[in-house]
């Protein structure tokens, strides 16, 4: 008998692609008998499931865990194809039989960049247009901000008012997505792999907490988020002047012998420690004096202080916090929520639960990300950040950024070694094809990405035009990285540099106002094949220079606003409008 031709595992495909192209030969070949003498029965290969893998993301990582879902797919008999959300429709979605979607929220809930014409979409559908469509959502959030994963519930709903069958319940994950995320992926592939044969109306819910037990968190292999790199803080200094209100840093990582790459554009994830003089006031108000035996996150026992300075969130208190300690919201100013862990403990002084009860109740402390500023093509073996310090007051009490003042304060260059990895964001790179031309629009900090930009396109001799526009509050204390630019302009690298200083004048000017100034220029590079990117603050900055860049092209492209919007939309179909938003 002849044996049926498969993709060797050498072969230079992905377990999907292997997994699809040996279904379609083991189809090919058992349709009918082959002719001439040495033909033979085949016995035919399972049918492979179909799955389409959809995913909204903005930084890149529901990006990566579509592509694991993929590989984790083909290896259980389904024909993976992974989609961005920007590249399908209601009608495309509707032709799918069997769908995973994976997004994260940013801003105020809101969905990714590349899956806002989706959403919004499916906002605006009626009728039962995907009742052919099977599916499940996860979400990727963070539970410090108010409409956690909302995108994600958006979506779940939607679809099923659509009609849609859910298949798998919507699993909601935190920072710390490994074990949740293992699990919805199992009980999803196996409620698709399983009811292949039952119409959409009969496909069961599977409850992602009945398949936890099917499958472990994937190993990741090297360096990564789940182990950090212990780099060598080589710099840490303040690029603002006396006088600033602000205190940005210019930070170094030596990389060497680490193996770790990154590119343009990437993120750089750093371990940070709590303040030491936060742990002090927390211990006091647990009246505990540190040395108490409490479990670290992994499940070993280390003293009370050190795992509160290294390893618990003592940021937004969790449920189960508030559990142990119950307050009163009125009890703060304005009838607010508490901020902080310390807030509930100061709040309720009589709830002295043991220090082992504590610690579970709080979150692991999670890595901070941070644009990287710097280009290995010119900053060889190191990793550079531009991280603006945060200090407020709230509540009576001072309030410090975790890592941003870890790397300001307390980490010494030369001496600590700080945990870092590199979170890709293949989304936000330079041009591919060098000869094409960049608008970068990054404030303040926001100007982090747009240096490795440039120093890219140094390194790599692009010959494609470079415009800025870059803000803070003041020329003479806030001009970040001032002779590098200056020094890159003589070279003729930064062809144009354009800044808005909001605190130089009497009437506040801010990058958007210098977009609409120069909006005919502005339309005329864009109509030239400009890409245009954006860094900086989600809520508000990237939310006005959005609206800036519609009415520059209302305006200088004489279109309409609809007219303008659709421009904007295939701007972002070509991969040619990008932000990096926080």
């Amino acid at each position: 008998m002849n044996t049926l031709p498969l993709i060797p595992d050498s072969a230079p495909f992905s377990p999907e692609q292997r997994a699809w192209l040996n279904g379609f030969f083991a189809g090919l070949f058992s349709r009918g008998p082959a002719t001439g003498a040495a033909a033979a029965p085949i016995a035919a290969a399972p049918a492979l499931v179909p799955l389409t893998i959809l995913f909204g993301s903005q930084t890149g990582t529901a990006e990566s865990l579509a592509k694991r879902v993929a590989k984790e797919a083909g290896k259980r008999n389904f024909a993976a194809t992974i989609l961005d959300m920007a590249q399908t429709d209601l009608a495309k979605l509707a032709g799918e039989k069997n769908v995973l979607v994976i997004t994260s929220t940013y801003g105020d809930g809101e969905p990714p960049d590349n899956a806002k014409a989706l959403h919004t979409a499916l906002a605006t559908a009626t009728g039962d247009t995907l009742r052919q469509v099977r599916f499940s959502v996860c979400g990727l959030g963070d539970t410090n901000y108010t409409h956690f994963n909302q995108c994600a519930k958006d979506f779940d709903a939607r679809l099923e008012k659509l009609g849609a069958v859910r298949v798998a319940e919507r699993v909601e994950c935190d920072l710390d997505y490994e074990e949740k995320f293992a699990a919805w992926l199992s009980a999803a592939l196996t409620a698709f792999g399983t009811e292949t044969a039952a119409s959409p109306s009969s496909a069961p819910v599977i409850s992602v907490t009945e398949s936890v037990h099917e499958s472990a968190p994937m190993v990741v292999s090297g360096y990564s988020r789940q182990n950090p790199f212990p780099a060598l803080l080589l710099t840490s200094r303040n690029l603002n002047a006396p006088g600033s209100a602000k205190q940005v840093h210019h930070i170094e990582f030596d990389l060497a012998d680490s193996g770790l790459t990154y590119e343009a554009g990437d993120a750089l994830g750093v371990c940070a420690h709590n303040c030491p003089e936060l742990v002090a006031d927390v211990l006091t108000a647990l009246g505990c004096d540190g040395e108490e035996a409490v479990p670290a996150p992994d499940g070993s026992s280390l003293p009370l202080r050190r795992a509160l300075t290294e390893f618990y969130d003592l940021g937004k208190p969790t449920p189960e916090l508030l559990q142990l300690a119950p307050v009163s919201a009125g009890t703060f100013a304005g009838g607010t929520a508490p901020l902080q862990v310390i807030d509930v403990l100061l709040s309720s002084p009589s709830a002295k639960p043991s220090a082992v009860a504590f610690v579970k109740a709080l979150k692991k402390l999670q890595p901070r990300l941070y644009s990287i500023s710097s280009s290995p093509l010119a900053h060889a073996g190191q990793v550079h950040l531009t991280v603006g310090a945060v200090r407020y007051e709230k509540d009576g009490r001072a309030r410090k950024g975790v890592c941003s003042t870890f790397l300001a304060e307390r980490a010494k260059p030369g001496e600590a070694r700080i945990g870092v990895f590199v979170h890709a964001n293949k989304a936000f790179r330079p041009p591919a094809d060098a000869s094409r031309s960049v608008i970068m629009v990054g404030p303040g900090t926001g100007i982090a990405p747009f240096r490795a930009f440039l120093h890219h396109r140094l390194a790599s001799g692009a010959t494609g035009k470079n415009w800025l526009f870059f803000g803070d509050q003041r020329a003479a204390t806030d001009f970040l990285y001032q002779d590098e630019l200056d020094t890159l302009m003589k070279a003729g690298v930064l062809t144009r540099l354009d800044t808005a200083f909001s605190r130089d004048q009497a009437e506040k000017i801010y990058v958007q106002t210098r977009m609409l100034e120069y909006a005919t220029e502005l339309f005329a590079w864009l109509e030239q094949g400009a890409h245009f990117y954006v860094c900086g603050d989600a809520s508000r900055m990237a939310k006005d220079v959005d609206a800036a860049l519609h009415k520059v092209i209302e305006r200088a492209g004489q279109r309409t606003p609809e007219q303008a919007a659709d421009y904007v939309q295939a701007l972002k179909a070509a991969k040619r409008y990008a932000r990096d938003v926080y």
